[in-house]
């Protein structure tokens, strides 16, 4: 089966990214010249421009839209005012998650879901399994290039080559009809690093302008940035990874996703397993830790506590901002009070790590 490629493709080739295979498409994981490491700490200092397009895009639309959404998400949907976005996550009956999500609400009737590049088969099914009457689902994931700047430098950078005021989309909202270097594209503020930033819908055909656009404009205070930095970017602000905190079998309660999870609302698919979840008391859930002893801790790895495994780790890495290993695991609910010592078995051997909190990032978005 061949891989699949972005619009932005011809870009990684010309600025000499390596490309991998991430879940079928050819993206790069890295840009020569830079590395992990670099590319990270420019997200954290300066700015830098992602590829993102291999990201699926359905749009919801109908006069029961509003309902259906609701249906579909854990987090409450019928509180948001046109033009703002919210995270939630689909879940399945037993309260294991389809997937995370961002919703982009147009109005009542129209709504935007953009979901992970590696479910977008498995949720686009998912959604028209579950459609109501009055509802329409529409896969357009073909038609849209997704971009994402980010950083400290960011707002300064797009604001050169766009035809709004960048202060006037806040944390979470987006403009439908922004003009960047005279091209129309749908801007957000989410961010996926810690860092403020923006994330950029643009036609495919336009998607390499739009980039050259950024670069130029950016000059020495952006570049381009791979698969790798947007990994331990993500982690280190601790952002969940579907497939590794939080999955079919990881509820949002045991992933320490909580807030986005409204009990007390309407009825969406999989709340009465996550009521009686909560009723009952967890029996494990995903907690931070730093290591003490040497050892980088990866996603897999065996947790154990006085031999006996109680456990896994979900992601962990050495924390180019921190410069120092940790981690998040999903272990029992016995030992995940902090100043716990575990161990995570590295090479089958025991290394010594304290579960731990207050490690991770303090993102810069912006809030206001």
């Amino acid at each position: 089966m061949s891989l699949k490629q972005t619009p932005l493709y011809p870009m990684h080739l010309k600025y000499n990214g390596k490309i991998i295979d991430f879940g079928g498409w050819e993206l790069p994981v890295q840009y020569e010249g830079m590395g992990i490491i670099k590319e990270h700490q420019m997200v954290r200092e300066k700015a830098g421009l992602f590829d993102v397009s291999h990201m699926g895009e359905v749009f919801i639309t109908g006069e029961k839209a509003e309902d259906f959404v609701q249906k579909l998400l854990s987090n409450d949907v019928r509180n948001m005012k046109d033009f703002q976005v919210i995270y939630g996550l689909m879940c399945y009956p037993s309260g294991g998650v389809v997937d995370d999500l961002l919703v982009y609400r147009y109005n009542s009737s129209k709504y935007l879901l953009v979901i992970n590049a590696a479910n977008v088969e498995k949720d686009f099914e998912w959604i028209q399994k579950n459609l109501i009457e009055g509802v329409s689902a529409s896969n357009v994931s073909n038609e849209y290039a997704q971009l994402a700047l980010q950083g400290p430098q960011a707002p300064a950078i797009l604001q050169k080559i766009t035809d709004v005021d960048l202060d006037s989309i806040k944390f979470f909202w987006f403009n439908p009809a922004v003009k960047i270097s005279g091209v129309e594209c749908i801007v957000s503020r989410t961010g996926y690093t810690g860092e403020d930033g923006f994330e950029i819908y643009v036609q495919p055909e336009d998607a390499i302008f739009i980039w050259e656009e950024i670069l130029q404009a950016g000059g020495d205070m952006v570049s381009p940035v791979g698969l790798g930095a947007r990994d331990s970017l993500r982690f280190e602000a601790k952002l969940p990874l579907y497939g590794q905190e939080i999955d079919q079998e990881i509820t949002p309660l045991e992933a320490g996703l909580g807030f986005f999870v409204k009990l007390d609302t309407d009825d969406f698919i999989g709340r009465s397993a996550l009521l009686k979840q909560k009723a009952e008391g967890l029996k494990r859930k995903v907690v931070e830790f730093s290591m003490i002893g040497k050892g980088i801790p990866r996603s897999h790895y065996e947790v154990q506590k006085d031999g006996v495994s109680i456990g896994q780790v979900t992601t962990g890495l050495h924390a180019p901002t921190f410069k120092k290993p940790i981690g998040l695991a999903l272990i029992n609910i016995d030992y995940t009070e902090p100043g716990t010592q575990i161990d995570i078995i590295i090479r089958d051997k025991a290394v010594q790590a304290v579960v731990d909190s207050g490690i991770f990032y303090q993102k810069k978005t912006k809030s206001k």
